[in-house]
């Protein structure tokens, strides 16, 4: 071997150790995955690097960028109204698996402000959840087998009406399945309640009020103006609201037309502003004029404070 090939092999060697030295491999950092549904409701894995800061994207209004604490959200709550169904908001913190959260409140019942507002549950106390997970727009909601005690054909159709009017408040969620200790229910209870479908709003017009005020919700506070939405099946898809002080005279009165009506129901959103000399205790009214006598029918009372 000359010294030409010998010192050709040097190099190369040298050239190899600085190679090394300076980290240039093939191997590249990988990602960490994480199963859990707090990055939304399905759970399907979301990559994340190692060093990122387990923080919530803006457009949740959860958190920003500059490091702000996030800030609370706002869900609605299905319970019971008499032998109709009721809703109330919750406030709880900034989420990412909204709809879980969501169920959690619900199974909370109502709270003694709610209890005095007339709202009420038919899901049975001691009922935990397990999981939710959502897939093409469809949840499945597992419930420990206490979802199923007690109660009769009303009770049984009501706490399923509440759960799945809860879920479906959200843009991401149509319809859904129930699931008992981990397993599918095509049955529901003693009274057999088919399951065997994904179940939507549509499933439980028995349950439904003739007008159903999802927004304000009971003790909201409406200053100068207020927004009325929800949905209802009455006659010609009309019916009115009002706002009444709290000696209940009325302050504003508006005449409301749903999108359908009777016999299908329909969705409304109006807003309509009001004066109050003072701020009060009052209440927003809707009801429907008898086509009889034109006496109000089908009333709703939700109370508000009203504020100047």
């Amino acid at each position: 071997m000359n010294g030409r090939s010998v010192l050709l092999r040097v190099l190369l060697v040298l050239l190899a150790v600085a190679l090394v030295g300076t980290g240039v491999t093939g191997c590249k950092t990988k990602p960490t995955t994480s199963t859990s549904d707090a990055g939304n409701e399905s759970g399907t894995p979301t990559a994340t690097p190692s060093t990122e800061a387990s923080t919530l994207p803006a457009e949740d209004g959860s958190s920003a960028e500059d490091g702000t604490p996030p800030k609370p959200m706002f869900v609605k709550v299905y319970f019971t109204r008499g032998d109709k169904l009721g809703v109330s908001t919750r406030q709880i913190p900034a989420t990412k698996a909204i709809a879980t959260a969501a169920v959690r409140e619900l199974l909370k019942g109502p709270n003694a402000d709610e209890k005095s507002y007339g709202l009420g549950t038919t899901v049975p106390e001691g009922t935990k959840l397990l999981g939710v997970s959502v897939a093409n727009k469809v949840a499945t909601v597992d419930l420990t087998g206490t979802f199923e005690s007690g109660g009769g054909s009303l009770s049984m159709t009501m706490r399923l009406t509440q759960v799945v009017y809860t879920l479906t408040q959200f843009k991401t969620i149509d319809s859904v399945r129930f699931a008992l200790d981990g397993k599918p229910v095509t049955v529901f209870g003693g009274e057999g309640v088919m399951l065997d479908k994904p179940l939507t709003r549509l499933s439980f017009e028995d349950v439904l009020p003739a007008i159903l005020v999802e927004s304000p919700t009971p003790g909201q506070t409406a200053t100068g103006a207020v927004r009325v939405m929800g949905n209802a099946n009455v006659f010609e898809a009309t019916f009115i609201a009002e706002i009444r002080d709290a000696a209940g005279a009325v302050l504003a009165k508006k005449v409301v037309t749903a999108t359908s009506g009777t016999g299908t129901r329909g969705t409304f959103d109006v807003t309509f502003s009001f004066t109050t000399p003072k701020t009060q205790m009052g209440s927003l009214v809707v009801y429907e004029s008898s086509a009889k006598d034109g006496s109000p029918i089908n009333v709703v009372t939700v109370p508000l404070k009203l504020g100047k």
